[in-house]
């Protein structure tokens, strides 16, 4: 069931009339009817892999309370391996198995040696990375001491499958996101409101943007050998599908955090106007800020965190694994190597180039200095997501090696009139999130007036009507992670 479809504002719709009319004043049944909603939700797509989600749910819950109520240092770490080795153990089946098979027979030909290892045709559950790791870490924390397990099964496998965030994140904290199922919800008009704002600005992103960016870049990366296509279309291109990438992610994440504010929820933050980072420290505090900060307590921090003889080896292990996370393949390795050698050079420097407030926070434009370090931010972003949506390292070099090609003023003017589209697009996007930049998302209008509001309302449903990507119902990117 996708978020950008009529069924799920269908089913959106029906849950809430059930979860605030007949269970308002019921909080064992409203758990009960979003644990029932989260199932039929993720069943749609495919329910012979509800039992992964069902088993992840059961051993997490049962490993977190013989991990609290263990007497013995021993004990407590056996339960935490196992929670561990289960869900990294499907994971990793899942995902990774015919990556390390395959990786493993050609490192052994290179020695070699002949492995004939068989592949199987393994469909990768979706969600599946997302509910693995804010399951993994819930065990973590009690094994920490950071949180007490709750002995509520129905609060608890609800908290895992929940809906909004279940297929793509944000991966929520158990310490933020389970005590909410433990308390009684009311509504919340206001909340309700915003929620309704953040899921109609999440669905321009989705539709309007991502889905028309989508089929521009399909239409060259996917039908053309990249020799052929001259330097300054293929940056155009990649420009446009890390636009995409963040309109389609961060879509999803308005969507969901919007469809959680309706039943009484608070969602983490995912995506905090990632553009207009000026460096990569910054960039990776703003964006995909759930997995940025899971890896960050899970990974870089036991690995010895801010070690000055490992803070790089740290860095690099951190970001290698991120990107494995991505995808089994190569390139997305690299892509996260990649992105940990950005880091290196601000490890030298005092600040470690981190920056507490939003750019240009009191000012209409940036300072020079800002912009140009924002826009060397945004290069080295869109250089890496080639590797990103390349299929293979081949693929990947080739269309860095074409970039320099063709270079001419009359052919960039030629391309840019091509795909003016997609440039406005860009540009409309860019420039409104710099104007509401400030707040929380950008479509919360509080410092408009009611009128006004609904000019913004009114426009973007427009927008959606007529301008619309619905030739196809795209599914999301990170789906596929």
């Amino acid at each position: 069931m996708l978020f950008n479809s009529l069924t799920y504002f269908i089913f959106l719709t029906i849950v809430f009339l059930l979860y605030w009319y007949p269970l308002r004043k019921n909080r064992i049944g409203q758990n009960v009817l979003l644990l029932v909603a989260s199932y039929v939700f993720y069943g749609w797509w495919d329910w012979r892999f509800l039992s992964l989600m069902f088993v992840s749910s059961l051993l997490d819950f049962w490993t977190g309370i013989r991990i609290h109520d263990a007497t013995s240092d021993k004990t407590r770490k056996y339960f935490l391996w196992l929670s561990l080795a289960g869900n990294l153990g499907m994971l990793g089946f899942f995902k990774y198995y015919n990556f390390f098979i395959d990786s493993f027979v050609i490192f052994s030909q290179k020695l070699g040696f002949t492995a004939h290892i068989p592949t199987l045709q393994i469909i990768l559950p979706v969600g599946i990375s997302f509910y693995t790791f804010q399951t993994m870490s819930y065990s973590i924390d009690i094994y920490r001491r950071q949180m007490a397990p709750t002995r509520d099964p129905v609060a608890f496998f609800a908290f895992v499958s929940f809906f909004p965030q279940l297929v793509a994140g944000p991966i929520e904290r158990a310490s933020a996101l389970l005590p909410q199922f433990e308390r009684d919800r009311s509504f919340d008009l206001v909340k309700a409101k915003d929620g309704l704002r953040q899921i109609l600005y999440g669905l321009v992103k989705k539709i309007v943007i991502a889905d028309t960016l989508g089929q521009m870049v399909d239409g060259v990366l996917n039908t053309q050998s990249f020799a052929d296509v001259p330097g300054p279309q293929l940056w155009l291109i990649m420009i446009f599908f890390t636009i995409q990438l963040y309109c389609d992610f961060s879509g999803y994440s308005d969507i969901a955090i919007g469809s959680a504010r309706l039943f009484g929820f608070q969602l983490m933050r995912n995506f905090a106007f990632p553009f207009f980072s000026r460096n990569m420290v910054e960039f990776w505090q703003r964006w995909h800020i759930s997995l940025t900060s899971w890896f960050r307590d899970y990974v870089f921090q036991p690995l010895g965190g801010r070690t000055k003889t490992l803070l790089t080896r740290n860095i690099l292990i951190t970001y290698g694994l991120s990107g494995l996370w991505h995808g089994a393949s190569w390139n997305y390795v690299t892509w996260g190597f990649l992105h940990g050698l950005y880091f290196i050079p601000l490890i030298f420097l005092r600040n470690r180039g981190r920056y507490k407030h939003i750019v240009a926070h009191d000012r209409i434009l940036p300072p020079l200095g800002d912009f140009f370090q924002m826009l060397l931010t945004f290069s080295l972003c869109v250089f890496s997501l080639i590797l990103f949506r390349t299929p293979n390292m081949q693929e990947a070099m080739q269309y860095i090696s074409s970039l320099p090609h063709h270079w001419t003023i009359p052919l960039v003017l030629k391309i840019l009139h091509t795909y003016w589209y997609g440039c406005v697009l860009v540009a409309g996007l860019l420039l409104f999130e710099w104007v509401q930049r400030r707040f929380e998302h950008p479509f919360e209008l509080t410092q408009y007036s009611r009128r006004y509001r609904w000019v913004f309302y009114f426009v973007a449903m427009i927008l959606l009507l007529y301008l619309g990507s619905y030739e196809t119902n795209q599914q999301y990117i990170y789906f596929q992670f």
